[in-house]
């Protein structure tokens, strides 16, 4: 009795200063005064608006990082709030736990902001006990003998950094050391814990009032890529050589949020170009802690040492993953039905994302509002062109340095061009995200894929220039013609030659890639072109057959 009288004493002179010292203070932290600043709780957001920038270090055919995306998301919500006469704190609960808390505005307060804080601890079990350090809990004992069940009150007399301690009718007592199954109930949740992030700031309302405020903000943990499926509606053979052909060409968009926050019909809008990005965001986005409650005692049959409970205990499986959703299949994509946003709908009717210009980087506004979902990836159709215009263009490049009876001059497959420019007359006319492309032709069985690549970023009014692969039917050597010939030296001209063969049976268009800038060129009968920094002619080879062009270059004029 001495022991149980001694500890209840100690425990009274530490919990009463330590009761006095948080009240009035969210969290249970120390140091502020019971009303000194009246607590507003903002009501949940009447409007949202999601702005996603793509991670500006992933490369354009890199596949989103689903479980850790390092892309960023400017958020902006609308909320209510009810503000009384003089000093408040408002609280913004339910802020995705991603927030970079110095990049945050409020704006529409009268009296504007004194100071911002975000919380740094979430309801847990050990934010609980804390919390309610020195108040009255239930704990319920279950005897695994009999399963009968028994309560009694109890008071929380330690913190959740080890043992946990109550004080009981029969004295002290540490929990879960009896080795019988305990569980506690807590009366309510301390004041100023949420199970959602909480975003707060301070404020002086002159007058006291409703107002709706807006709350912007940067947050970590989000991430988007454009996937385009083309559709050729017809085959291109037998058309004339490097004649154009139509296709469909349709966009979705892939959003990835892995912030534990949803922002439900939210306006969406993405950023396309790679931002430039000085300051560390993601260091700066710390989400706040939710502590586990880990409770040490003596091992049963032992107090040599002290063991943590949880070894004790079975280790309960791992709760199922949920399912991913994964990505529409291509040919999902290039059918007639397409799902978007929850509505179906006919092909034509997919909503285009208006385009707009953010300095050198453009902003696509998507017209739906749309569920940016927690931990979710989702796919928003945007882009619908029926009729694009584009045509096949082969290409290969010439080296000077090697002579035609070289045995390393072996012929050599062209690349595969599919060539069309961002411009209305050609179907498109917008600004085009960087993604990758999937490309079907019709056959007699069914489209089937021809090929798959990447886009850059292109801007109205540019070339497009989409390399599908090496040329199984195309084949070219080009070199020097002799072993004698010296590329490069003053007033000396060297021959080129070039041997093409078409193994298609229709003509292609082959754009050989001659020189550098400032390298003179005579090409007879063709008109030689500056094309992406080389100079370039583009030449006709017939279906089946074998052609051959000879052209000199002259000395550097640059």
């Amino acid at each position: 009795m001495r022991l149980a009288a001694y500890w209840m004493l100690g425990a009274a002179v530490i919990a009463a200063p330590l009761a006095a010292q948080t009240l009035g203070q969210p969290g249970g932290q120390p140091g502020a005064q019971l009303g000194a600043r009246a607590v507003v709780d903002a009501a949940a957001p009447s409007d949202l608006s999601v702005t996603i920038y793509r991670d500006p270090n992933r490369d354009a055919d890199a596949p989103l990082q689903r479980s850790y995306p390092q892309g960023m998301a400017m958020i902006s919500e609308t909320r209510r709030v009810t503000l009384p006469r003089g000093e408040s704190t408002i609280r913004f609960e339910g802020v995705a736990e991603g927030m970079v808390g110095v990049s945050a505005i409020v704006t529409g307060l009268p009296g504007g902001t004194i100071e911002k804080n975000r919380n740094a601890e979430l309801l847990s079990p050990a934010a609980l006990v804390n919390g309610t350090l020195g108040n009255r809990v239930t704990v319920t004992r279950t005897n695994p003998a009999t399963g009968e069940a028994k309560s009694e009150d109890a008071i929380v007399r330690t913190r959740a950094d080890g043992g946990l301690v109550l004080e009981t009718g029969q004295g002290f007592e540490a929990v879960r050391c009896a080795g019988l199954p305990e569980k506690l109930t807590f009366e309510r949740i301390p004041k100023g814990l949420s199970s959602s992030p909480v975003f707060s700031v301070d404020t002086r309302s002159p007058e006291g009032g409703t107002y709706d405020v807006t709350l912007t903000y940067l947050a970590w943990g989000f991430d988007w890529q454009a996937n385009y499926v083309a559709t050729l509606l017809e085959k291109p053979a037998g058309k004339a050589a490097g004649g154009e052909f139509p296709l469909h060409l349709l966009s979705w968009l892939t959003l990835v949020n892995d912030n534990g926050q949803s922002f439900d019909k939210a306006k969406l809008q993405i950023v396309a170009g790679r931002l430039n990005v000085e300051s560390d965001y993601r260091s700066l986005a710390n989400p706040p802690r939710a502590a586990p409650l880990r409770l040490s005692c003596y091992p049963i049959g032992s107090t040599a040492e002290g063991t943590d409970i949880d070894e004790l205990m079975p280790v309960p499986p791992p709760p199922p993953s949920p399912p991913m959703m994964a990505p529409p299949s291509p040919v999902m994509m290039a059918r007639a039905e397409v799902v978007v946003t929850g509505a179906r709908m006919k092909a034509n009717d997919v909503m285009t994302a208006s385009e707009e210009n953010l300095g050198d980087l453009k902003l696509f506004r998507v017209p739906a509002r749309v569920d940016v979902s927690a931990k979710g990836m989702k796919q928003v159709a945007f882009l619908n062109k029926d009729a694009v215009k584009a045509r096949y263009l082969y290409q290969t490049g010439c080296n000077p340095y090697q002579w035609i009876g070289d045995e390393s001059t072996s012929p050599s497959p062209a690349s595969l061009l599919l060539v069309t420019k961002n411009e209305e007359a050609k179907g498109l006319g917008i600004a085009l995200p960087q993604g990758s492309m999937t490309l079907y032709e019709p056959t007699a069985r069914g489209d089937r894929l021809a090929g798959k690549t990447s886009l850059r970023d292109y801007a109205r009014g540019q070339d497009m220039e989409l390399e599908l692969g090496g040329s199984r039917q195309v084949f070219a050597r080009c070199s020097a013609v002799g072993a004698a010939a010296k590329y490069g030296e003053p007033r000396k001209w060297t021959p080129m030659r070039a041997t093409l063969s078409n193994a298609n049976p229709h003509a292609v268009t082959l754009r050989l890639q001659l020189a550098g800038p400032g390298i003179a060129v005579r090409f007879p009968g063709r008109k030689v072109v500056v094309k992406n920094g080389m100079q370039t002619v583009e030449v006709t080879l017939p279906a089946n057959q074998t052609s051959t062009f000879d052209w000199k270059l002259g000395p550097d004029q640059s």
